[in-house]
């Protein structure tokens, strides 16, 4: 039978740790979402300093992994991400018309 009112919780395979832990750093680091304005705005910490925290706390093939993965992605920057949105809608626009 089963029970009324129970909501299952939901798991995922890296939560958010707290932000007062100094794992934040690296765990918004590798979140696509959070760009480094977002982590200097949220810790302090400017964008060679998490570079730095980065190739200390990680194994070097995973640092490396990292750093070929944010250079590829336009959105760990605040306006690289903003100017690659603009495209994308502008291009959705065109198409709209054709």
């Amino acid at each position: 039978m089963k029970k009324k009112g129970h909501t299952p919780i939901t798991r995922v395979k890296n939560p958010e740790p707290d932000d007062n832990d100094p794992d934040w750093v690296i765990w918004a680091a590798w979140a696509d979402r959070i760009t480094f304005e977002d982590i200097e705005k949220k810790t302090g910490k400017t964008e060679s300093e998490v570079i730095k925290i980065m190739r200390r706390s990680i194994k070097p093939a995973s640092f490396r992994l990292w750093r070929k993965r944010v250079n590829q992605k336009s959105i760990k920057h605040r306006k690289k991400f903003e100017y690659s949105r603009k495209q994308i809608t502008s291009k959705i626009k065109k198409n709209d018309y054709l």
